[in-house]
């Protein structure tokens, strides 16, 4: 064989398959996606609440949060898996610390005197007979009625 007759077996390097830089172009992109992701997950609650394409999503999603939380007590409750005091408290719970997230006062802490003169007065009434199931035990509220009452203050909260 002569060395001419080799040289035609021998062609250019293969090219590069369009695919490559798309697939570079993608993983940059979900990279960064996932690093904003973080920062904005990371984010302090009154931050959340002042960023305009945020606030609706973080409300949207702690509402849809303490409504599970509220329907999971009342199962419980209804279950038989917690008394009245202890539903009474979990419901108690579970809305004040709504409320801290979504309006950034700290009604954990607060009593009801101190909620009543502020912008929580509205959820006060709902707050004083959770207290009274709580700490009352010949009180004839209904639980369960009351739980419903929570899930649907923290639906229609602003």
């Amino acid at each position: 064989m002569q060395r001419d007759d080799l040289l035609r077996f021998i062609g250019p390097p293969p090219s590069p398959s369009v695919w490559w830089p798309v697939l570079a172009g993608v993983l940059v992109a979900v990279g960064a996606l996932w690093c904003g992701a973080v920062i904005v997950w990371t984010l302090p609650p009154e931050r959340l609440r002042n960023i305009p394409l945020l606030r609706n999503l973080h409300a949207h999603l702690l509402r849809r949060r303490f409504s599970r939380t509220i329907r999971q007590t009342t199962q419980a409750y209804q279950g038989r898996a917690l008394t009245p005091a202890q539903a009474g408290a979990a419901y108690s719970r579970a809305l004040r610390s709504f409320l801290y997230l979504r309006t950034g006062i700290r009604a954990q802490y607060l009593h009801l005197p101190e909620l009543a003169d502020g912008e929580l007065a509205d959820a006060v009434p709902l707050l004083a007979a959770l207290h009274d199931v709580q700490f009352n035990q010949q009180t004839c509220t209904d639980v369960a009625a009351l739980g419903n009452s929570a899930e649907e203050l923290i639906r229609r909260w602003n």
